[in-house]
């Protein structure tokens, strides 16, 4: 057992002549402490929702991506993606979504060379390659990744992206609804 400078056993440590009767009180408290735990005395605070918030869940080789709630065991809502191709793949692990953008602009530049001169940009609409929605959650390859909307959903279900997740439009707008800044990725291969 570890002691510390607050402890209820710092009086019991033994020195010759020491009280049996200043030992035995502070022995039973620290022995209901442990059997208690390492609560505060007094009602527990409500437990957050925090826990009970959905995380995304994606899972490469299916090409599909989860609604989860963290209480459940079986996703809740999946939806069919495409991802990045072998020489720009999309990134495993666990991540946050660090930004969300409605009818994002999309800067065009050079993949081969992200760091060099932007080609321009496209506004929102039709032709935006970013779709309606923007969800960024890392970084690999030079750039931002996450996942965004397509028009083009004869490509969901494929590796054919620079590391993004695509998604048909509609189903990027019913994930943006669901989640915030700050939920939970976990990446899969």
């Amino acid at each position: 057992m570890r002691l510390v400078s607050d402890s209820p056993l710092r009086s019991t440590r033994t020195r010759r002549g020491a009280s049996p009767a200043r030992i035995l009180p502070a022995l039973l408290l620290a022995i209901a402490s442990g059997l208690a735990g390492c609560a505060a005395v007094g009602p527990r605070p409500e437990p957050t929702s925090a826990g009970k918030e959905p995380y995304l869940l994606l899972r490469l080789g299916e090409r599909r991506l989860y609604v989860k709630d963290a209480e459940a065991e079986l996703p809740t809502e999946g939806f069919p993606v495409a991802v990045g191709k072998p020489q720009f793949p999309t990134p495993t692990g666990r991540f946050q979504v660090n930004e969300m953008v409605k009818d994002p602009d999309f800067l065009v530049f050079d993949f081969s060379n992200p760091q060099g001169r932007d080609r321009g940009r496209i506004p929102p609409g039709p032709e935006n390659p970013l779709g309606l929605r923007w969800i960024g959650f890392a970084h690999a390859h030079g750039w931002s990744i996450g996942f965004h909307g397509t028009a083009k959903t004869q490509f969901l279900g494929q590796a054919v992206s620079h590391g993004c997740v695509r998604m048909a439009n509609a189903d990027i707008i019913k994930i943006f609804d669901r989640i915030k800044l700050g939920t939970p990725v976990v990446v899969e291969p």
